[in-house]
């Protein structure tokens, strides 16, 4: 398995290099408990490196992956509920100040809503998962319906992230805390070729380079 070595010989540089850096930021993290900065909810794509891109450090950012960044609907039941349990727990328990909905170009699960997909016994969760996405594709495909599928495509992941916005505000705990003026909601967009950052702007409704507000 010569991939896990590397990640072996990985983490052997962190112990002795990183962590010692680190040593006295970890000792208090562990006597004080956590109280990260901000929920961080972005996709579960390898590429994607909350810390790195934000460049933050341990104990700044509660970290929330799955595919495509999305954020199902609030829904009473008791099912297991992974993505909605997180965002309670970081909202209620933690009390973080922002929640960030950060998608990224070339995603890999706005790319597979534009395609016809029929669930079976080892893709079932995946395909439910996808319908998440669904209302973002139907946007771009309605909007830029003469327009190329790659456009497309890149329209429905920053659409994405705002209807994401729209269903963050359906959990009463994150509707109450907005409402109050304690947690403020953004939502992003990664560029995996230049780096760049954009930022939704709820005023003017666009996207922009973040920093330049």
């Amino acid at each position: 398995m010569p991939k896990i070595s590397e990640f072996e010989k990985g983490h052997q540089y962190f112990r002795s290099v990183k962590f010692k850096e680190n040593e006295e930021r970890f000792k208090k993290l562990v006597e004080e408990g956590q109280s990260p900065r901000a929920l961080f909810i972005g996709c579960s794509d390898s590429r994607v490196m909350p810390n790195m891109i934000t460049g933050s450090g341990p104990g700044d950012l509660f970290i929330l992956r799955n595919i495509g960044n999305f954020v199902p609907p609030f829904s009473p039941d008791n099912d297991f509920h992974a993505t909605a349990a997180a965002i309670e727990y970081a909202t209620t328990h933690l009390e973080v100040s922002d929640i960030i909905v950060c998608g990224h170009s070339d995603c890999g699960a706005i790319k597979a809503c534009f395609e016809a997909h029929e669930a079976n016994e080892e893709n079932i969760h995946t395909v439910k998962w996808l319908q998440l996405g669904e209302p973002a594709r139907d946007m771009a495909r309605r909007g830029l319906a003469d327009d190329t599928l790659e456009a497309q495509r890149d329209f429905a992941e920053k659409a994405s992230v705002v209807f994401q916005l729209e269903n963050l505000l359906s959990y009463p705990a994150v509707r109450r805390r907005v409402d109050a003026g304690k947690l403020f909601l953004h939502g992003w967009h990664y560029n995996l070729a230049t780096g760049e950052i954009l930022y939704f702007d709820e005023t003017e409704l666009e996207f922009k380079p973040l920093g330049a507000q």
